[in-house]
């Protein structure tokens, strides 16, 4: 049974069930074995639900709203995108600098290559010539020596496109800025790098590590880095959107670091985030004043700055296996819409 909680509103309990019959449809329907749906507004409050399973394969257990999720690449907005961003702000970085700038042996035997002219801005906008996904965990199992490769390593330059790359570079920048690794790192407030097997949504049977994956970082090659900037962070529905109330919040006193966040860089992106555009996750009626972000274990967040609003799916599609088609596309859009209709 579906379980709610949290200070309702009537003007969020219509758009939150219309979205919530939604999720339940796709869970009863077994595309995905369970989720949890929550919205926060500055002015109506607050309403989360869960529903389905945290766990079907090596065990079974109920999905609750104090349910951990493997966040995947909300990782990149909650955690990576803030920091740097602050950096900026207080001018310890230039974000129209090189990385070299704080990466100096970044490609140190090449020194005329492209990859040493990439800026703090075009790595937060993935707008640089990275490939979209390198299997970094398949080439060693030393986390330090891994940093070696992706520093060391000749990429093939393509188009611009969402690289994980972009982020894991930024996360061993913010390492050489702070002198410790990301894991030793403050995560955030109600968010860590790890989470108690018993209380998070299982992920996949990862076949390179042989276990159904829970509590530990699904992403292979944060796994292998043992911490990065692209992925790695645990949290709850009440941990992501209180992230996200902390945000709106910082927009009304006029925070630069969110400003910065809700920068257009391309048609897009803004420095690290998605803004709308046909066929994007949050739906086809989002205003222009929306940012999201989604996460590959099913996961995702929405920002609307003009309502003061913000809503975050989060799911296991992933459970047992990503190989299967889960509809999650069409449920994150069809979410999205029926939060903004009303």
């Amino acid at each position: 049974m579906p379980q709610p909680t949290g200070n309702k509103s009537r003007a969020l309990e219509q758009p939150f069930e219309s979205a919530f019959a939604l999720l339940d449809q796709s869970i009863a329907g077994g595309f995905i074995p369970g989720g949890v749906l929550g919205m926060h507004d500055l002015n109506h409050g607050r309403i989360t639900r869960a529903v389905g399973l945290a766990q079907k394969v090596g065990g079974e257990r109920p999905m609750t709203v104090d349910t951990w999720f493997d966040l995947a690449s909300i990782s990149k907005v909650a955690f990576t995108v803030p920091r740097i961003l602050a950096l900026a702000v207080e001018g310890r970085i230039d974000l129209d600098a090189p990385v070299t700038s704080v990466i100096p042996d970044f490609r140190q035997y090449a020194p005329d290559c492209w990859e040493r002219a990439v800026t703090f801005r075009q790595c937060l906008g993935h707008q640089t010539p990275f490939p979209a996904v390198e299997p970094i965990y398949t080439y060693g199992d030393d986390p330090d020596r891994l940093r070696a490769f992706v520093l060391q390593r000749e990429w093939r330059k393509g188009p611009a496109v969402y690289s994980d790359i972009n982020y894991i570079l930024l996360g061993i920048a913010l390492e050489r800025i702070e002198g410790k690794s990301i894991r030793a790192m403050d995560a955030g407030p109600g968010f860590a790098f790890s989470a108690p097997q018993e209380m998070t949504a299982a992920t996949e049977h990862c076949t390179w590590r042989g276990r159904v994956l829970c509590g530990e970082v699904h992403d292979e090659n944060c796994a292998a880095l043992q911490g990065s900037g692209h992925a790695g962070l645990f949290g709850t529905v009440d941990a992501v959107l209180d992230f996200a109330a902390g945000l709106l919040d910082g927009d009304a006193a006029g925070d630069p670091v969110v400003r910065l966040m809700r920068q257009p860089l391309s048609e897009k992106r803004t420095h690290g985030w998605e803004r709308p555009y046909e066929g994007w996750s949050g739906g086809h009626l989002c205003n222009g004043s929306v940012i999201g972000h989604t996460g590959f274990t099913g996961t995702g967040l929405w920002i609307d700055f003009e309502r003061g609003r913000a809503w975050t799916l989060l799911t296991n599609r992933v459970h047992p296996s990503r190989h299967v088609d889960s509809g999650i596309f069409a449920l994150r859009a069809a979410a999205g819409d029926a939060v903004n209709t009303f």
